[in-house]
């Protein structure tokens, strides 16, 4: 077998392969004691058919295809193992000359990881930063946990600031149809929380329950739902009760009430305490993913497109699935959006795969760099984190016990492991 490679891309790889009638000879005599084992001839035990008998009873056209099949796969998979290439996807083959007995040309092209050169992985621009706490913080926070303890109290009159009141909403276009993720059934909102879009809450004051009315409202251009950014909408609104929210003094019995605190300046000092370790760990995942960023942009990476494709399609699978948790479909979304499903599969969800493609192939990359592997003990005590998260039940133990498993999470460990020591090496 002869073969010559030709690299058309970075990613697109062309190997051409010759093989002789000698070689042909080998794997025709294979390729009949393959089939001789389905041939039924008088005389002879199913399975027990000689070669030769078998091939007198074969048609011969079928019996060229079986091992111009043959021969194909065989003399492939030689040339990638010599070569040492693995096709991302299926081959594509293309055979030049096949003479039966005497020879075979063909080529296969197909697609393979790319040579990535990285960049100086040392030297990264990205810096830790991370944010003080200030008293507005602390402040919320406080007032999150003295309104899960707040007393509340259903009230005839009309709704105030600083009331929670429960209501159906239901909200429709400019053409009366109605809007995907507008609508709320026995919705419990604190009057003056800012928690709705501007207008919606000081729209509800001065009402009682029982009350239905309309609320025409403009969302927000920079909504951070973009079907709804800009949207001119109308709300149908039922009130169906309104509460009178008592909120418990910050005193040292509320303290004591929210945990294991004597006083109220404990509570406060445990508050700062979380929000720091908070703004610490955001700091941790800043950096990491700066560093990530900064390695992609220093390096060489290109993306095949099989890689592409496959990304392109988890997500679209997931937003495809986010959007109907909110109740809308894939089609009213690019009708919102004014664009197309093309547009956008080659616009902003292409530009996310390229960019999750080029992440983990710099980061797979750099693990060989630094030569970074996952030890067995390090895997098992993993797999059994994970045993105790879902429950240690023998369903549990037979899911993770599977290869597939292992292995994917076995890459991911390796890849947190990579993460890290990209953060170790430019924090020195």
């Amino acid at each position: 077998m002869k073969h010559t490679i030709k690299n058309q891309s970075d990613t697109k790889v062309q190997v051409k392969i010759t093989v002789s009638a000698e070689e042909l000879a080998d794997i025709k005599q294979k390729t009949l004691a393959r089939l001789a084992s389905k041939v039924k001839v008088a005389g002879f035990r199913p399975g027990k058919v000689p070669a030769k008998v078998a091939e007198k009873n074969l048609e011969a056209n079928y019996v060229n295809s079986e091992v111009l099949e043959d021969a194909i796969n065989s003399a492939a998979v030689e040339a990638f193992d010599i070569e040492k290439i693995t096709p991302l996807d299926q081959p594509k083959v293309d055979v030049q000359k096949y003479v039966p007995n005497e020879e075979l040309e063909f080529t296969v092209n197909f697609e393979t990881l790319p040579k990535i050169k990285l960049g100086d992985y040392k030297k990264l621009k990205a810096k830790k930063v991370v944010e003080k706490v200030d008293e507005k913080e602390v402040a919320e926070v406080i007032k999150n946990i003295q309104r899960s303890a707040a007393k509340k109290q259903v009230v005839e009159r009309a709704a105030k600031i600083g009331d929670e009141v429960i209501l159906d909403f239901e909200g429709k276009d400019k053409d009366g149809k109605e809007v995907p993720g507008a609508t709320g059934r026995d919705y419990a909102l604190e009057l003056g929380s800012n928690s709705f879009i501007p207008g919606f809450e000081d729209g509800l004051v001065d009402k009682k329950a029982g009350d239905k009315f309309d609320l025409p409202l403009t969302f927000p251009k920079d909504y951070h739902h973009k079907p709804l950014a800009g949207a001119k909408v109308t709300f149908a609104v039922t009130i169906k009760e309104v509460k009178e929210v008592a909120l418990p003094e910050l005193n040292d019995e509320f303290a004591a009430n929210a945990g294991p605190f004597k006083t109220y300046g404990e509570l406060k000092e445990d508050v700062v305490r979380e929000l720091t370790e908070q703004k610490e760990r955001e700091a941790n995942n800043r950096l990491k993913d700066e560093l990530i960023e900064d390695l992609v942009k220093s390096s060489n990476v290109p993306t095949p497109e099989v890689l592409v494709a496959d990304q392109m399609q988890g997500i679209e699978r997931d937003f495809v699935q986010n959007l109907l948790y909110r109740g809308m479909t894939l089609e009213q979304y690019l009708e919102q959006q004014k664009t197309t499903k093309e547009e956008w599969l080659n616009g902003d969800l292409r530009k996310q795969a390229e960019r999750r493609v080029q992440i983990g192939l710099v980061l797979a990359e750099l693990s060989k760099a630094e030569k970074i592997e996952v030890t067995k003990d390090k895997l098992e005590e993993r797999l059994q984190d994970m045993a105790k998260h879902y429950g240690n039940t023998p369903e549990v133990m037979a899911e993770l016990d599977k290869p597939e498993v292992r292995r994917d999470l076995a890459n991911r460990v390796v890849t947190e492991m990579t993460v890290d020591r990209l953060v170790e090496l430019n924090t020195k």
